[in-house]
């Protein structure tokens, strides 16, 4: 099981930040890089049916059923290689810290960058145990190479224990991910798995299939520019604007004030002038019908806009993305009984949560291939602070092997 940390070492030094607004597909060429090392180490370590998808960037491969199996459904088994263009991923320098002591850990000593246990409350739980942490100058990238890693070494320990009772096996890596396009090109019908799971997740014990309903919405706000000192009753300026239809939405329901099961409206990006100006904004709700008239307010925000400042003012392109697999795998509940049974068995407690964001999983259980989302280890996606649990990764291989078997 230690195998999974020398992947995971190697794979977060690997480039592969996506990108949101490129045109491609994957949307940066590097996620490539990883790509071709997995279908090389797949190969040396004999995995059958190993195909690499060189214009998209896909690799799948299959572990075979051991004898006797070959009738079991076949469950799929997927992460993501790309990471997140929130924080650079390029230069990661992961450091292992054994044996942590509980308190505030210094990432970076000549830049002054410590990871406090006042800001990250659940760090001193993690005492006793090895923690794998960043210089604090870039992400860590365990979102979401723990869970490429965790595979890797799950397939490479069954091809080396045959004894190990499992029907056929499908392994998934995917790119784009993070920009919301991870399922675009998935092959669902080549994968041929019955069932799947992505491996994506959080703490030790995380077990989700609930997610959001999603959408994106991109706001373009015509302004008019006026010299200031002459600008009364001519000047409109766009910025303001788009903080006006900022100010008419629901000020709680903003991600900084929700949790669990809490949707929101979330400005993720603003630019502009005062001539024009850009407002881009993801919105969130597990709840179908919350979602739907979250979607409505928007719409008629900026309707009520235009007619004070005149048609065309506010100018809205809003696209849903996703929805919550919550419809689908409520047919499937065995996939999470199986895991939740696996996880009580090597004495992890499960921990049954919505996510609050996405996986591939949503979008490929509405595809055909119902895809719950299993926990990696990580925490602090995303950002600078992002660290994962050596030891909690090696449980995490056990338990992709004990979920395997409940199956055969």
């Amino acid at each position: 099981m230690e195998k999974v940390i020398e992947n995971f070492l190697t794979y977060v030094k690997i480039d592969t930040e996506s990108s949101e607004g490129s045109e491609t597909t994957p949307s940066t060429g590097k996620q490539h890089d990883l790509a071709k090392l997995l279908t090389e180490q797949l190969t040396a370590m004999g995995a059958e049916e190993v195909t690499y998808d060189r214009e998209h960037c896909y690799v799948y491969a299959s572990i075979p059923a051991s004898e006797g199996c070959e009738k079991a459904p076949v469950i799929g088994w997927i992460a993501h290689m790309d990471t997140s263009p929130a924080v650079t991923g390029a230069g990661v320098k992961p450091r292992i810290i054994e044996d942590y002591d509980g308190q505030d850990i210094l990432l970076n000593q000549e830049k002054g960058i410590v990871m406090k246990t006042v800001d990250f409350p659940e760090l001193p739980s993690y005492k006793g145990k090895r923690l794998i942490v960043t210089d604090g100058t870039t992400l860590l990238g365990a979102d979401d190479k723990a869970g490429v890693a965790e595979i890797m070494a799950m397939a490479e320990y069954l091809l080396n224990h045959p004894e190990i009772s499992h029907g056929k096996l499908r392994l998934g890596f995917t790119p784009d991910e993070e920009v919301g396009a991870g399922a675009d090109y998935f092959d669902v019908a080549l994968f041929g798995a019955d069932y799947a799971y992505t491996v994506d997740g959080g703490r030790l014990g995380e077990l989700e299939y609930e997610n959001f309903n999603a959408a994106g919405a991109k706001i373009t706000i015509q302004g008019r520019s006026v010299h200031p000192g002459e600008a009364k009753g001519k000047m409109r300026n766009a910025i303001l604007l788009a903080q006006e239809f900022q100010a008419m939405l629901p000020a709680n329901e903003n991600p900084m004030y929700t949790c669990g099961y809490e949707g929101f409206y979330h400005l993720d990006t603003l630019k502009g002038t005062v001539e024009e100006a850009v407002a881009e904004y993801i919105i969130r709700d597990h709840d179908r019908q919350k979602f739907e008239r979250k979607k409505e307010l928007f719409l008629k925000t900026g309707q009520f806009l235009n007619e004070k400042y005149g048609e065309g003012t506010f100018q809205i392109d809003l696209q849903d993305s996703y929805y919550n697999m919550k419809e689908i795998i409520e047919k499937h509940m065995h996939l999470i009984d199986n895991a939740k049974t696996a996880m009580e068995e090597l004495g992890i407690e499960p921990v049954v949560m919505p996510i609050r964001g996405g996986t591939d999983g949503a979008r490929l259980s509405f595809m055909g291939l119902p895809c719950p989302n299993l926990c990696t280890g990580g925490q602090n996606f995303h950002g600078k602070f992002e660290y994962a649990c050596a030891d909690d990764m090696e449980t995490i291989v056990k338990l992709l092997v004990k979920i395997v078997q409940k199956f055969a």
